[in-house]
């Protein structure tokens, strides 16, 4: 979609109706959740599909090996058991008190 200003009514309560133009360009269909994004006085609505899809495309373009769930999930395992070693409370001084 082209860059478009179009003014929307805000109502006290804070709801506002996306037209159904912006909808469909935004690829909005039935009940959908977008990104709500504020930079400084600006709102970027965004479909949260697209933010998923441009994160998978990262993940694709930077990933250095090819790993499964279960390999995340095992590594993940042990470095949780790892943490939980290094934070046990018999590695503290105890107070002979």
């Amino acid at each position: 979609m082209a860059t478009q200003s179009i003014d929307i009514k805000v109502a006290s309560n804070g709801r506002m109706i996306l037209p159904a133009s912006v909808r469909k360009a935004m690829g909005l269909h039935g009940d959908a959740k977008v990104i709500l994004t504020v930079e400084n006085d600006e709102v970027r609505l965004s479909p949260i599909g697209h933010g998923v899809s441009r994160a998978q495309a990262i993940y694709r373009e930077h990933a250095k090996q090819a790993r499964s769930i279960d390999d995340f999930l095992s590594d993940r395992k042990a470095e949780a058991a790892t943490e939980a070693v290094e934070a046990s409370p018999s590695d503290q001084p105890r107070d002979p008190a």
